[in-house]
């Protein structure tokens, strides 16, 4: 007993020790030469027009990711999960390239596509007036392929662990497909789609390498500077203001994960199971006899409703096999 007990505190000791090394240690002086300057300095570094235009952009960049995203990720969770077709399995994990490659070599990519002298469909887009690289579509464009498999991959073990019985039911009673989507599929993965959005809203907040790449960095007039490219730039030519811009990128990320995450756990209470309730005939009576016969009636419903669910399970595989859900 001894030695486990010596075990569990060497394994806790370890793990603060990791966490604070990696995480509490960087932010605590990150904090320290944030509000060591005073009040006067913190205000003029965030609200000089350099890094209202910054956070403007950032904020544009990311909720537009995030849009795209929840959107999208939902669709193809959807498709994973709902249909059967050939090249399901490769869609699902060519999904997850972004999580594998570098946010340079995205941003890269898309300049050799979409860039304005020697892209595949930039010089055409430039000629029709649509500028996609050094502009705001392009950066959106890249932080959304970074950040993409985030939603993405939040839903779909939810709606691969539902099924699809509940939304069947409601075909057959006459439910069209977005009556089903409402009111079915998506209080289902609320709680995954609201923490996937959070996840890729703070990916998308802090995305500093194909942004650099596609936005040119440009500061001043046109400026495509984002929040965490004005802090590697002051940081690069020591100039003051760069602690304080990041802070407040933490405390809002933060700010925001922590709304989220007190909102799941409401919400996970409100869902709570209620105690079970014994039922009128299960509550022992004088009558031996009687008690028998009410545990044989509650164990015949039983095994009628466990040939019910077994019978929805072989239906479910039928249709996915058939092409799922219209």
């Amino acid at each position: 007993m001894g030695s486990r007990r010596a075990t569990r505190l060497g394994l806790r000791v370890v793990a603060l020790l990791y966490v604070g090394i990696l995480v509490l240690v960087p932010l605590v002086v990150g904090t320290w030469k944030t509000v060591r300057p005073g009040p006067a300095a913190f205000w003029s570094a965030i609200s000089s027009q350099q890094a209202v235009t910054a956070f403007r952009l950032t904020a544009e960049i990311a909720l537009a990711s995030v849009a795209l995203n929840a959107v999208f990720g939902v669709g193809l969770a959807l498709l994973i999960t709902r249909y059967r077709f050939p090249g399901r399995r490769l869609l699902s994990a060519l999904a997850d390239v972004p999580l594998s490659v570098s946010p340079i070599v995205v941003g890269l990519a898309l300049v050799l596509v979409y860039g304005p002298v020697d892209g595949w469909f930039g010089s055409t887009l430039d000629d029709a007036g649509i500028k996609i690289i050094f502009s705001l579509p392009g950066m959106i464009l890249a932080t959304t392929f970074v950040s993409f498999p985030l939603v993405l991959r939040e839903v779909v073990p939810v709606l691969a662990e539902e099924g699809i019985e509940q939304e069947q039911a409601a075909r057959v009673l006459g439910a069209s497909a977005w009556q089903r989507f409402a009111r079915i599929t998506l209080p289902i993965i609320r709680p995954a789609l609201l923490y996937g959005i959070v996840l890729s809203l703070a990916r998308s907040i802090g995305e500093y390498g194909a942004v650099l790449v596609v936005s040119g960095n440009v500061s001043g007039e046109d400026q495509t500077q984002t929040v965490p490219l004005l802090v590697g730039e002051r940081v690069q030519q020591l100039e003051p203001g760069a602690f304080q811009l990041a802070f407040l990128l933490i405390v809002v990320t933060v700010l925001v994960i922590v709304l989220v995450f007190l909102r799941r756990r409401e919400g996970e209470a409100k869902h709570a199971e209620p105690p079970a309730v014994v039922p009128d005939d299960l509550v022992l009576s004088a009558d031996p006899a009687s008690s028998a016969l009410a545990l044989n009636s509650v164990a015949s419903n039983n095994v009628a409703s466990n040939n019910v669910a077994s019978n929805n399970v072989a239906a479910s595989d039928v249709a996915l096999e058939k092409g799922g859900l219209r």
